[in-house]
């Protein structure tokens, strides 16, 4: 393998199959240059060029993630007045233990299975999400849902809307119920996702929510939206949302709402503000049509999202025993759909 630092020069501008990474505050990131990107390098990154008669480039990347590597890398690791740092000067001589080439390949090529099924289904969930949104946007926000043409439209506050359908505000609807607090340290793992308001922060062993339910930032990323469709557990960060309405068009309803900041030493959402935001009620028909549309788009979402999640913790099992030689690859068949 070739470092750039190794005979005191630097290779600054990537090429395909070379391997960035951190090397300085956040460590232990690795990103293999794909196909059709070339860049130069930034601040606190670095460049490895693996020689492939001697190294495949995707056993190296899925190296750097075994419990090996990062061993290496901790004992080497220099803290200074602000940041933690790896020598790149030694970095070249930092051990490691290759199998034969015929190993490598078949070891990357397992895991990277799993990587692939993980990729086309995130691009499948991103798929149905844009399906969903724009169904909401063509119905509830140009007003073209099915049977538009026979509806007369009508004056208010927010300009014409279909006749039958009511303008309220949000806290006449929704309730913005607040989470509960629940430090890192005293969650047990469980089968209940854990939000806060960036999204899944952990998991616990018991709900505070019965699911579906949606979650809306309060703290931290302020206003952001979440679906989940499970049973979960809010922490103090976020509210949880409480209507009579369905959960699928308040979900989209809410993702289009423009939450404010209030003016406190630490900052969040403002829910006085938010409960006096517009909020239009469609009429139970054009709601019902939508939930029976959105439904079963909602569900292959979670389970998709489910098959993603088994296929990291077994893709995250697998890694460190193939990459320290304890299971035999060719015993192992790859993942299939």
């Amino acid at each position: 393998m070739r470092w750039g630092s190794r005979s005191g020069y630097a290779l600054k501008t990537t090429r395909i199959q070379d391997i960035v990474f951190t090397y300085e505050a956040t460590l232990n990131r690795y990103a293999i240059v794909p196909n059709g990107f070339r860049g130069c390098l930034g601040r606190r990154l670095a460049l490895i060029r693996p020689n492939p008669a001697a190294v495949n480039t995707r056993w190296l990347h899925y190296y750097f993630f075994g419990p090996e590597w990062r061993a290496v890398v901790a004992a080497n690791t220099l803290s200074g007045a602000t940041v933690e740092r790896i020598p790149l000067s030694s970095f070249p001589d930092f051990p490691i233990r290759l199998p034969d080439l015929q190993t490598q390949r078949r070891i990357a090529s397992i895991l990277s299975a799993y990587d692939d099924l993980i990729e086309n289904n995130t691009r499948r969930i991103a798929i149905l999400e844009e399906m969903a949104r724009r169904i909401y946007e063509e119905w509830f926000v140009r007003f073209r849902f099915p049977g538009h043409e026979q509806v007369k439209m009508v004056e208010s506050e927010l300009g014409l809307i279909p006749e039958g359908w009511k303008l309220r505000r949000l806290g006449d609807v929704v309730e913005l119920a607040y989470g509960k607090a629940l430090k890192a340290e005293e969650r047990k793992p469980g089968p209940y996702p854990v939000y806060g308001s960036s999204g899944v922060v952990g998991s616990h062993d018991t709900s505070l929510v019965n699911g579906p339910g949606i979650i809306v930032g309060r703290k931290g990323n302020v206003g952001s939206v979440h679906w989940c469709d499970v049973s979960f557990y809010p922490i103090d960060t976020v509210y949880f949302v409480r209507t009579e309405l369905p959960l699928h068009y308040v979900f989209f309803n809410l993702k289009r709402q423009n939450f404010i900041n209030n003016d406190a030493a630490v900052p969040g959402l403002n829910r006085n503000q938010a409960y006096s935001l517009h909020f239009l009620v469609p009429s139970k028909v054009v709601l019902g049509r939508f939930v029976e549309l959105c439904g079963p788009i909602f569900k292959q979402l979670r389970l998709l999202a489910v098959k993603n999640a088994n296929l990291r913790v077994t893709r995250d099992l697998l890694l460190p025993k193939l990459i320290s030689g304890e299971l035999d690859v060719s015993t192992l068949s790859e993942p299939t759909v």
